[in-house]
């Protein structure tokens, strides 16, 4: 392993946002030395941290000399794509291990470089308009998940939609391609010496009853009378991440299953911003976390088979988000009561007093996420729902 014989290994972590949080959690657990880096004071991941940067994990000249005056033994970016990057050339300027180079990382960073390598590769995707045709999805070619995406039904809401993607993008462009009508999943997998490894399908799962203050859930297993072989899946996503050159590291692939067949929306070489790490572990046992932290330490990745550390009733897990009112949080009430359901693995909250909430814009300033499961999927989400229900944000 990297380090210096006797001294804890020093892990650089780019983000201490919700995204980071499991990542953060297992890093404490295995008493490594965590430099977090956010710009935000309030990043709930900085008590996971023994030193904490307040820069923009963006800012790559900023990140690297810190990364030299550490003397950091690794460097990881969990749950954010652009970092991704920045992490992967830091890594091969200051000649430390990472589980991807720069070359690969730019792939990976860029939607439309994603595009093309697909396209040479073979892979289904959604097909790109030269000019937007509805219904269509525009986005910004640079930025990750749903961050300026618009789903577009209307002539009239073209305008407003390439207005979003523009001003998100970094180069101030955007791209269009077909909608895909159907189920969202996502593989979940570790790649190891261009080995590819699936752990686990989740699919998404919007529409939640907002009386419950929910936003969307991931859910395991994914319906296949909905989304298909599974087989089929891990299939896509493989194919994806040779067609990029990820030979290791954590893949996070979406997929669209249309009734033309799998369509790939986008991989990202890192751990999923949703808690994913943390559902896949509960499902099946993998603990993604903690073989992202070998790749980034340098040390030798073995991939259990999964379901090996499962109880025998776990047949489903979920992530569920909350999301609060408008306003400034004053408390959040029934905690306590909500972690009692059954089935309730853990509740986070992101916010602490104080925090004023806005609408909420494509997953930004969600207020938490309940993690649970059950017998089967569906008995997860609606413990996940109960325990939802129990919690009260009281707000200014």
């Amino acid at each position: 392993m990297a380090g210096r014989p006797g001294a804890r290994p020093r892990l650089l972590v780019l983000g201490a946002g919700p995204a980071q949080l499991g990542l953060l959690r297992a890093a404490r657990e295995r008493d490594l030395h965590v430099i977090a880096v956010d710009r935000d004071p309030a990043a709930p991941g900085f008590r996971y941290a023994d030193t904490r940067a307040l820069l923009s994990t963006e800012d790559e000249s900023d990140v690297e000399r810190l990364a030299r005056t550490e003397k950091i033994d690794g460097v990881i970016s969990p749950g954010a794509d652009w970092t991704v990057a920045v992490a992967a050339r830091i890594a091969e300027r200051l000649r430390l291990p990472h589980p991807i180079d720069g070359a690969t990382a730019v792939l990976a960073t860029s939607k439309q470089r994603q595009r093309e390598r697909f396209a040479a590769a073979g892979v289904p995707q959604p097909r790109p308009l030269a000019e937007p045709v509805v219904p269509c999805v525009v986005k910004a070619p640079d930025r990750q998940g749903q961050r300026g995406l618009t789903l577009v039904r209307d002539e009239s809401e073209l305008p407003a939609a390439l207005a979003t993607a523009i001003a998100a993008s970094r180069n101030g462009g955007f791209l269009a391609e077909e909608y895909v009508e159907g189920p969202e999943v996502t593989v979940n997998a570790v790649s190891v010496d261009g080995v590819f490894h699936p752990l686990a399908v989740t699919e998404r799962l919007t529409a939640e009853p907002p009386a419950f203050g929910v936003a969307l859930a991931h859910a395991w297993p994914a319906d296949e009378a909905c989304v298909g072989s599974t087989q089929a899946l891990f299939g896509s996503a493989r194919s994806a991440a040779e067609a990029l050159g990820v030979r290791n590291g954590p893949t996070y692939t979406q997929i669209r299953v249309g009734k033309n067949g799998n369509r790939v929306v986008e991989l990202a070489a890192r751990l999923g911003g949703g808690h994913d790490a943390e559902l896949v572990e509960l499902a099946t046992g993998a603990r993604l976390n903690d073989l992202a932290l070998d790749f980034a330490l340098g040390e030798r990745v073995r991939v259990d088979p999964t379901q090996s550390l499962l109880a025998p009733d776990v047949g489903g897990a979920c992530v569920l988000f909350l999301v609060a009112p408008e306003g400034e949080l004053v408390e959040v009430e029934g905690v306590k009561e909500a972690e009692a359901i059954e089935g309730v693995a853990e509740i986070r909250l992101y916010r602490r007093p104080g925090h004023v909430f806005g609408p909420l814009l494509r997953g930004a300033d969600r207020a938490g996420a309940i993690l649970a499961t059950g017998g089967s999927r569906d008995d997860a989400l609606e413990r996940a729902r109960r325990a939802a229900a129990v919690l009260r944000f009281v707000i200014r």
